[in-house]
């Protein structure tokens, strides 16, 4: 961990380097007036909107729906099968019906699905607007990074991971309060306008409003992850002869809660991180080419009890499109059934950092309990 001195309060770091328009959003987060004790920025940190991707914000009284984030809650389930071993032929039968019966991408549920949630939908505008589609969407995979896999365990099981978080729901959440706490930040001048931050008292009735829907947006997240799961295992469970799910993990980021922290009540803001308590279990994944880790936390104070989630892009999409050849992503992938790129290589392995040096830089903030390996992928 190193410790920068680039603002009124430090910023602790554990990444190996950090790119200068990350850094840049680290100095202006440790110049926000309410920014409590220290910035916290996890080994996987890259340039994100307003906030670093993998950064840890902690604040006195305010809320910023940007140091959420766009994808609220957006987070992993891993569960543990009772299947030791698996063969290829099973691994593309699996990964092609999921592609069949499972949407990804734009596409949603003809009709709309059951949750016992949506009897307590806000009631709120932004709401209002986006029932009917929610209710098409929860299920689904999206896009982007989202994938469901199968992953061969050190422990000797064979495993299954699902990633994705509130749609196009908790999208259009985070811009609606986004756009509100940018116009109050125009009236109080509180932040600078270039830095992309505008916060929300969380004390404040549109503050509050803001909460109560990003809590909503997880509830709705971690939903929309487990009717996944139960879809991909429902085909899992067709294709092989397991029986039953022996643990069962479900962590996600992006959001911001109130917690304690060196004696004080704040707002922390996870964006791009997850939680490590002490014994805290969480899940740590690398790429759709490379492993993933099943971790137990150890309740570091300095990360504000923090980890990496994931092992984060060394390269943006629009750049990684430029620069990777299809052969060099099928290279990567090599050995992993996947469906294939279909012309986008955003996605490929070497766009992330490595996942053994992200473990190695964190080691202070969690301990490595099963090391996942992919083999076989169904990309969002």
């Amino acid at each position: 961990m190193k410790i920068l001195n680039l603002g009124p309060i430090p910023i602790k770091s554990w990444a190996a380097d950090i790119e200068k328009g990350a850094l840049l959003q680290a100095q202006n987060l440790s110049k926000l007036p309410f920014a409590f004790k220290h910035i916290a920025i996890m080994a996987d940190a890259h340039e994100g909107y307003g906030m670093p991707i993998g950064g840890v914000l902690a604040c006195r009284g305010m809320i910023i729906p940007n140091a959420v984030g766009v994808d609220i809650g957006c987070g992993v389930m891993a569960a543990k099968t009772d299947i030791t071993k698996i063969c290829r032929d099973s691994i593309k039968e699996i990964i092609n019906k999921a592609h069949k019966s499972i949407p990804a991408g734009f596409s949603h549920h003809k009709k709309p699905q059951d949750w016992e949630g949506f009897k307590r939908f806000p009631g709120t505008k932004i709401f209002n607007q986006e029932f009917n589609s929610a209710r098409c969407q929860i299920g689904t995979l999206g896009s982007g990074n989202h994938f469901c896999s199968i992953e061969s365990g050190s422990d000797g099981h064979i495993w299954l991971m699902v990633h994705s978080g509130s749609r196009n729901l908790g999208y259009k959440v985070a811009n609606y309060y986004n756009k509100i706490a940018k116009k109050i930040n125009e009236r109080t001048n509180l932040i600078p306008k270039s830095y992309d931050l505008a916060p929300l008292e969380i004390n404040s009735e549109v503050g509050r409003e803001y909460f109560d829907a990003m809590n909503y947006c997880l509830k709705f997240a971690k939903a929309n992850r487990e009717m996944l799961f139960d879809a991909f295992y429902g085909i899992f469970r067709e294709v092989t002869s397991s029986k039953k799910i022996l643990q069962k993990i479900d962590i996600h980021h992006n959001y911001a809660a109130i917690e304690t922290h060196y004696g004080e009540e704040v707002v922390l803001h996870r964006k791009g991180a997850t939680s490590a308590r002490q014994y805290e279990l969480g899940i740590i994944p690398g790429s759709m080419g490379t492993p993933s880790y099943i971790v137990e936390g150890l309740g570091n104070p300095e990360s504000f009890m923090s980890c990496s989630h994931g092992a984060g892009r060394v390269i943006g999409r629009k750049q990684a499109n430029r620069v990777f050849t299809e052969e060099m992503a099928n290279e990567a992938m090599e050995g992993i059934v996947f469906k294939g790129w279909k012309g986008d290589y955003s996605e490929a392995p070497m766009a992330y950092k490595d996942i053994e040096e992200v473990m190695n830089n964190q080691k202070d903030l969690v301990k490595p309990l099963v090391k996942l390996s992919p083999l076989g992928v169904m990309k969002g």
